[in-house]
């Protein structure tokens, strides 16, 4: 890996930062300490900070040369409601919530590139660096964007990665198009009648009118769905009742669902609704769905996934730039921000390679720090051959680590 003199020297640091955020989790909206951390750090070195873009979003300005070229670099912020189980010196100290999700590690690792590319100044051009609050569950780049992300600092392209304790360390996983699902939800309400359980005759049962839509909600996929049109529906929650010898008037369940083209999202809320509605008609019940659209599909785009390829074969060598042979099925908001800008969504491993990793959202993940140095570094090359292409190029002082 190309690691900056620099940024290696600063690696103590960035691990004293990452730790200190992972002990001090906030949930979307909610990173106040976290926002004006990073924003005291990002003052430190130079940058024109602003604050309070999604309420605790940050946004961190700094241009060199006389180019009017612009790149963005996000990072998140929040925490997950989980209460953590890793038993580290560092763990949150606040119950409940846990950085399961490496979020403390993405925010670090660009206040590390934002320290090397202002040491640097080998670029000809702007980089806006975007610390995101809420990418877990309330949709912080949407805010963003509707709140005048890219008219208040244009950018020419954007980019974003998310680290993958599953896959070798320090492998760069990428694809063009699609990378993450669409993720929208589905609240249906049987309405039944209630009464006692020994007379069932007499009531109108939402259990099993709700369990007969569960079993016919299964059918979607394997048989209005295009076998190559990735999709999932999944029940992920059911509800009724309090006791056995009492039949509830009312069954309530959540549906999850995910997809990638529009077509077939459109068709998946559309056969939702119907085998709902359909099948509480045929126990003579009636039903209310409420279908919430949450985040779009990312979807990368060509010309910004090349660059990226590229870049990470010179950076760490072609051996650790890997092809994504289909899409996750999770999904990301920075969707949102892929929809307004051209730009790259793509995977850093992460694995210790000790069969001790834990997946993301674990109550016993825990962020490599081994990671620091090479995100830092990478978002600093990347800052500088994004805004010097097409100029002479810039010496550089990197030195070679394996």
């Amino acid at each position: 890996m190309n690691i900056h003199s620099n940024l290696l020297d600063s690696v103590p640091e960035l691990v004293a930062i990452r730790r200190d955020l992972h002990a001090h989790p906030e949930l979307g909206l909610e990173e106040v300490r976290t926002s004006e951390l990073v924003a005291r750090e990002l003052e430190s070195y130079g940058y024109k900070v602003t604050r309070g873009l999604a309420r605790t979003g940050v946004v961190a300005t700094l241009s060199n040369g006389t180019s009017r070229k612009s790149v963005g670099i996000r990072a998140d912020m929040d925490a997950l409601p989980i209460l953590e189980e890793t038993g580290l010196d560092y763990a949150s100290r606040t119950p409940g919530l846990m950085h399961a999700c490496g979020h403390d590690g993405h925010t670090t690792m660009l206040l590390g590139a934002a320290r090397a590319i202002a040491e640097r100044r080998a670029f000809d051009g702007t980089v806006h660096l975007i610390f995101q609050p809420a990418e877990e569950n309330f949709g912080g780049a949407r805010i963003m964007v509707e709140e005048g992300l890219f008219e208040k600092f244009p950018c020419d392209a954007v980019f974003a990665l998310h680290n993958d304790p599953r896959s070798p360390f320090g492998q760069f996983a990428l694809r063009d198009g699609p990378v993450c699902a669409a993720v929208d939800e589905a609240r249906i309400t049987v309405n039944g009648s209630g009464g006692h359980g020994a007379e069932p005759e007499a009531t109108a049962d939402p259990i099993v009118c709700g369990a007969s839509i569960v079993m016919a909600l299964q059918t979607i996929v394997s048989r209005n769905i295009h076998a190559c049109d990735p999709t999932v529906v999944t029940v992920g929650s059911f509800h009724a009742g309090t006791a056995s010898n009492i039949i509830p008037a009312r069954a309530e369940m959540v549906v999850g669902i995910r997809s990638f083209d529009p077509k077939v999202r459109d068709e998946l809320e559309r056969r939702i609704r119907l085998i709902a509605t359909a099948q509480a008609e045929s126990y003579g019940m009636s039903t209310t769905v409420n279908h919430e659209r949450f985040f779009d599909a990312t979807v990368n785009h060509t010309a910004e996934t090349d660059f990226v390829r590229e870049l990470a074969r010179r950076f760490a060598g072609p051996e650790k730039v890997t092809e994504l042979q289909r899409p996750f099925m999770g999904s990301e908001d920075f969707a949102f921000m892929l929809k307004e800008k051209p730009g790259c969504y793509f995977f850093l491993g992460g694995s210790r390679g000790e069969g001790s990793d834990r997946p993301l959202h674990h109550p016993a993940y825990n962020f490599n720090d081994d990671l620091l140095p090479i995100g830092a570094a990478f978002w600093t090359e990347l800052a500088e051959a994004y805004l010097n292409a097409g100029s002479a190029d810039v010496p550089t002082t990197l030195s070679r680590v394996s």
